[in-house]
């Protein structure tokens, strides 16, 4: 009993600790909590002194927008409903249905599925059930809080926000596919190398990682400025200019990501003991079908931890996307940053606060529905042996 009794913490220390983290926790998600009640306001109500006004929107619901108790209720009711299927049963499904075995594959089919679906039911479905629910609902069925998805239309169709989502969404994809690609096959090989060649390889490429950004783009940027002229003895007059283009992006991000990515999945590599290795070849696999068949089954959650930092370098960065990409190919970080600057007017503002909390969701998406492989993979990485 003397070892867990010395383990004990005070309870001036637990009182302590919790405190901090209940007022760092407060800290860190009031930004975020107000910026989304800001940006489902008429413009007046979203930049008015008083905080009982942003939150309670008196302006907007007297235009006729807003949530009654029933409203919240139901709509509360099945935010929570896709919270607890994304991290139980979406799981059971993707393993029940993958096809062919690809895992992989079962968890992007699944989340676009999931993704997709909660989107009709939040957006399509429900505001029509409650249209019908709310008069006969009485008190509950009037709105208390006002609310309006105004802002939102705006940006995403008027000013066609959409387009720089899907610049994001491609620029992402391709810094995760070839990211992964490369750094499952160079970690894996690093890690089941012995030689000193392998260590400095890994010393040059933490060094390369550590670099500032605007140090890569620098020395890429003439290249991409000048590709048709380089590219023309190859390509002919067709010889494209890479300049302004997402493909751009996605070489500077990976060269800039690579290196943290073969770490970390080398990392990951080395959990995994040489033995499955010996007996997938004593089976008669060659190397690069154990490696397939019997460690990548294996390296999953590894794969999609070092996939979400890959992720979020691409979907998150400013000076990379903002340098080499121009207006039209724009993605979503430096479009934001872009309406913050150039406007003056309040309804401007909040449609900008609309479109800062849209970038919101795909993450709080991927972290519910990844959670479980997120926690598996970063508790694999942080044990050795």
């Amino acid at each position: 009993m003397s070892g867990p009794r010395a383990l004990q913490q005070p309870l001036s220390l637990k009182i302590g600790s919790s405190a901090f983290l209940i007022f760092w926790c407060l800290v860190a998600a009031f930004p975020i909590f107000w910026i989304a009640v800001m940006s489902f306001k008429s413009p007046i109500d979203a930049f008015s002194s008083n905080p009982l006004n942003v939150i309670f929107g008196p302006q907007t619901r007297a235009a006729g927008r807003g949530l009654s108790a029933l409203d919240i209720a139901l709509g509360g009711a099945v935010v929570y409903a896709a919270a607890r299927l994304s991290m139980g049963w979406l799981g059971r499904q993707v393993r029940a249905l993958a096809p062919m075995g690809q895992i992989w594959l079962g968890w992007v089919i699944g989340a676009a599925a999931f993704a997709l679906g909660f989107v009709i039911v939040f957006f399509g479905i429900l505001p029509m059930v409650l249209n019908v629910l709310d008069p006969l609902a009485g008190p509950f069925g009037r709105d208390i809080i006002g609310l309006t998805t105004e802002n939102y239309r705006a940006v995403w169709i008027d000013r066609g926000f959409s387009r720089n989502f899907v610049n994001s969404l491609i620029v992402t994809t391709g810094v995760v596919t070839v990211s992964l690609t490369v750094g499952t096959l160079a970690g894996y090989g690093l890690a089941r190398s012995g030689s000193n060649l392998a260590f400095w390889l890994l010393i040059v490429a933490l060094i390369f990682r550590a670099l500032p950004h605007s140090v890569l783009v620098a020395g890429y940027l003439p290249v991409f400025i000048n590709s048709a002229e380089i590219l023309r003895p190859i390509m002919g007059d067709a010889a494209p200019t890479l300049y302004g283009k997402p493909f751009a992006v996605i070489a500077v991000l990976v060269a800039i990501n690579q290196p943290f990515t073969i770490w970390m999945l080398r990392s990951f590599f080395q959990n995994i003991p040489r033995e499955l290795d010996e007996a997938a070849r004593v089976d008669g696999c060659s190397h690069f079908q154990a490696f397939r068949l019997v460690i990548m089954p294996v390296m999953w959650p590894g794969v999609i931890t070092t996939g979400l930092f890959s992720f979020l370098l691409g979907y998150n960065d400013f000076l990379v996307t903002s340098l080499l990409l121009d207006a039209s190919n724009q993605t979503m970080v430096p479009a934001i940053a872009g309406m913050f600057n150039r406007e003056t007017t309040t309804t401007d503002q909040v449609q900008a606060v609309a479109a800062a909390v849209s970038i919101t969701a795909p993450l709080f998406l991927l972290v519910m529905v990844f959670q479980r492989q997120i926690v598996s993979g970063l508790t694999a990485g942080a044990v050795k042996g």
